[in-house]
């Protein structure tokens, strides 16, 4: 890793509570510069020590991180769910759920499967006989021939 990643860079922010206003100071020395009236010192031990910010009736001072980089979406959590059915398998009635998800599927995606399932039982180079399939024109919604 470059030496640059390893440091984290940090700025004073600073809340003006009366003129309702925020300055960001690239260090807190600049800010003591500008503002002769707080201590170097009192401040850093402040900042420094727990990072409690350093507040009184007009000011609120705390140092913060620069973020350079955007932040992780939380696609890192988990976004599929963990189902798990627990039956016997002579209760399972696979064959139902089966036919249920099928019929709820585009006439489209159930053509795909059977062809993929057809595909995977060929020898290589060996091609489907279409011989004995007969095409019959029907309505796809009411699954009526024409």
């Amino acid at each position: 890793m470059k030496q640059e990643n390893l440091i984290r860079k940090r700025v004073v922010l600073v809340h003006w509570k009366r003129q309702m206003e925020v300055e960001v100071f690239s260090n807190l020395k600049n800010f003591c510069l500008s503002y002769p009236k707080y201590n170097y010192n009192t401040l850093n031990n402040y900042l420094g020590k727990e990072r409690i910010a350093y507040e009184n009736e007009i000011v609120r001072v705390e140092r913060k991180e620069i973020i350079a980089k955007p932040k992780p979406l939380a696609v890192n959590e988990r976004s599929i769910v963990l189902v798990l059915r627990r039956v016997q398998m002579k209760q399972a009635e696979d064959q139902a759920h089966d036919w249920q998800y099928w019929r709820s599927q585009p006439v489209a995606k159930r053509a795909q499967a059977v062809t993929f399932l057809v595909s995977q039982m060929l020898e290589k180079n060996q091609r489907m006989d279409k011989t004995i399939v007969n095409k019959i024109k029907t309505d796809h919604d009411t699954g009526k021939r024409f």
